[in-house]
């Protein structure tokens, strides 16, 4: 089992500390697994088997823990003789009805800390912040990283130009690791994933009636990676082909499918106006292969793949990540950490003069000092162009420090 160390070093500092760790992502993206890192970790240090307790919620074995008394029930009986300080793990905690009740009171205890992980965006609703405001620490997990993938891929590793095409075709899925990369095979696993992200994420916790509109507006999604739309648009879209849906039923749709982290929403920024615009966002996958098994890999829509692998790599490194608007000109990615701020372009090829007057263009007209970079395909690339870096996109995605 490969230590995914990019999250463990992450919430190492939070172990053993009066807050609750919630470890959210998309299902299948590796919480599981993190988990049981987590306890294996305990168990190196010499924290005693008895004074660890998981619960898996995907398992049978603990089907009969329906709701915030059957935990609190079971969490005291198995902790109630167990001296000394105990650890908690509760998987996919979303499927316990009020389970914040019984967390927010055995931290209250301060006797036990706690990790929990959960498939829905809406585990950190409004009202669960609120309570426990200032006592819980989010770890979102992705899918793997090309860093990761490679690992993964072990002594199974061919030409890296091979494995990148491997990555951008299927994705990174950690399971994908026990199949042969045969298209039909690996699709197959893929859409099974979805086809779950859908019935008991989506489906069942929103008592969707119209499956039929669901999996439309999620196709729509998943074939507009990285162009700007709207609900208005959906509903015109959906209109066209024969189904009358109305702006307000698509917004609510696309909320269901963006919780499960199958899809995230990006805003842009006016960079003259300095400030975010309400309406026309983009949408990118949770994962580029759930997208391709969902409407099959074609090459002509490589440069918004591209793009989405460099939005997901953003994510991973806790950017804050914008559109930026210029005037009639897009920026496709304004990135924000620590006070630091960087602009990127995504192309596939800088192939004519037309392309890299289009790529670079927009960044020449930001008069600010931030680092701007466009990351392509093209491997004879230059350490400068016109002021701007031009950067290899496997370079980018296995740097150690993005810039």
């Amino acid at each position: 089992m490969y230590t995914r160390n990019f999250y463990i070093d992450k919430i190492k500092p939070f172990i053993d500390k009066p807050v609750i760790k919630i470890i959210t992502g998309m299902r299948r993206s590796g919480k599981s697994y993190f988990l049981k890192q987590i306890i294996e970790l305990l168990r190196r240090d010499g924290i005693d088997e008895k004074n660890i307790l998981s619960i898996d919620k995907e398992l049978m074995d603990f089907d009969f823990i329906k709701n915030y008394q059957d935990l609190d029930r079971f969490v005291n009986e198995k902790f109630s003789s167990i001296p000394g300080h105990k650890f908690l793990f509760v998987d996919e905690i979303q499927e316990i009805i009020q389970w914040e009740k019984t967390i927010n009171s055995l931290l209250k205890k301060g006797e036990t800390d706690i990790f929990i992980t959960g498939s829905n965006a809406h585990l950190l609703s409004s009202d669960l912040a609120t309570l426990l405001s200032g006592r819980y620490i989010e770890f979102p997990i992705y899918t793997l990283s090309f860093k990761e993938f490679l690992l993964f891929r072990g002594d199974r590793k061919s030409d890296p130009v091979v494995e990148f095409k491997n990555y951008l075709r299927f994705g990174g899925l950690p399971a994908l690791h026990h199949f042969e990369f045969i298209e039909d095979v690996v699709y197959q696993y893929i859409q099974s994933v979805y086809n779950t992200i859908l019935l008991k994420d989506i489906i069942e916790r929103n008592n969707v009636r119209n499956v039929h509109l669901l999996e439309n507006i999620n196709k729509y999604i998943f074939d507009n990676i990285g162009n700007i739309f709207s609900a208005k648009k959906v509903s015109d879209y959906l209109k066209s082909q024969r189904l009358n849906v109305g702006v307000d039923t698509v917004q609510n749709y696309i909320g269901y499918f963006l919780s499960t982290f199958a899809a995230y929403k990006v805003q842009r920024y006016d960079i003259r106006g300095k400030r975010l615009l309400e309406i026309n966002e983009k949408y990118y996958a949770g994962d580029v292969g759930i997208r391709h098994a969902v409407l099959s890999y074609k090459e002509s829509g490589i440069s918004g793949f591209l793009e989405n692998l460099v939005f997901l790599e953003l994510k991973r490194r806790n950017y804050n990540i914008y559109i930026g608007k210029l005037g009639e000109k897009e920026i496709d990615f304004i990135a924000e950490k620590d006070s630091k701020r960087i602009y990127l372009q995504v192309s596939y090829l800088l192939s004519t003069e037309e392309t890299i007057r289009r790529e670079i263009a927009p960044l020449q007209e930001i008069k600010d000092n931030y680092p701007k970079y466009v990351l392509s395909m093209d491997t004879l690339l230059g350490n400068d162009f016109e002021g701007i870096n031009r950067v290899y996109i496997p370079d980018f995605l296995l740097s150690d420090e993005l810039f």
